[in-house]
């Protein structure tokens, strides 16, 4: 049995277009080779390759010029927050304007939609809808709550040690300019709805979770990010809390496994502690129950300081 011809490297280990293999000298035959599946229109890989959304993605927008990487695809790209029932497909979402047809391929979510001006972007050389953008189009699948947690994503305030950007993502008033474009595109009731309750400082999807959960139940809204000293910027922070009843309140996902994170979590919980402010750590528990005992907790903390 004839053994098919080695491809180029550049093309092992990822998947790549009819035009790319074309470009360096594989032929039409060799891509029809049993060693070789095409995975969409004008896009193959070896059999066997691990599927990579990011060079899916690129493969994908290359061999549909007039399209646009969107919704659940552009969320998971660029790292923002997705619900588990969003979360896990190997679908990718492709869209185009009302102007073109909807494009029909075998692991695509063709869209049309109506786009303006500055709602797509080239993204690590990908064609993509923007954080602002994506947020919006998912916003019809989302629950309120998610789609607070998204927003606030948004929202935050980036690490520049940990995360190549130094601004947010968006500002509120541009969100709202984007919802005042499509007054009519699905989801928007719910986005306007969103908005109001997004705010700056969650840095995590639970931390948005606790906030709302609290509120639900009556509690006045926390703080963000709030210090013992808030004149001090090197005063470690807590996720929620009320200064005035020097009350704060901290989401501990369980990921603080280095020894700087440990000694940072550490330095912050003594801060608290040694400046007298009741202080509350919630976890992983508390997240699957709702927060309801989170909030039970923190009533009557607050009931106490009022007394």
């Amino acid at each position: 049995m004839r053994v098919p011809k080695p491809l180029p490297p550049e093309l092992v280990g990822r998947e790549f277009t009819r035009a790319e293999a074309l470009s360096m000298g594989v032929s039409e035959q060799r891509l029809r080779a049993r060693d070789i599946e095409r995975v969409a229109r004008s896009v193959y890989r070896l059999i066997g390759t691990e599927f990579d959304v990011e060079n899916r993605a690129r493969a994908l927008s290359s061999t549909n010029p007039a399209a646009w990487i969107s919704h659940e695809t552009s969320a998971r790209l660029r790292g923002l927050f997705l619900p588990p029932y969003l979360a896990f497909t190997d679908e990718l979402h492709l869209s185009v304007s009302t102007s073109h047809a909807a494009v029909r391929q075998p692991g695509v979510m063709g869209h049309q939609v109506i786009l303006r001006k500055g709602e797509v972007e080239i993204w690590n050389g990908i064609r993509m809808s923007t954080p602002a953008r994506t947020w919006l189009d998912l916003a019809s699948k989302l629950t309120l709550t998610d789609a607070v947690v998204l927003g606030d994503q948004l929202l935050r305030i980036p690490r520049p040690a940990f995360e190549e950007r130094e601004a947010p993502w968006n500002v509120r008033s541009e969100l709202a300019a984007l919802l005042s474009g499509h007054p009519n595109l699905p989801g928007v009731v719910r986005a306007r709805e969103a908005l109001q309750l997004m705010r700056v400082g969650a840095d995590s999807p639970p931390e948005t979770k606790l906030r709302l959960s609290m509120m639900d139940f009556g509690l006045p809204e926390p703080d963000r990010q709030v210090r013992v000293d808030p004149d001090d910027r090197w005063s470690p922070a807590a996720d929620l809390g009320y200064p005035r009843q020097r009350l704060a309140i901290q989401y501990d996902g369980g990921v603080h496994l280095t020894p700087e994170q440990q000694a940072r979590d550490n330095r912050r919980d003594e801060t608290f502690n040694v400046a007298g402010w009741s202080y509350f750590k919630f976890n992983r528990a508390d997240l699957r129950d709702g927060f309801r005992r989170a909030c039970v907790v923190v009533r009557g903390a607050l009931t106490r300081a009022a007394a």
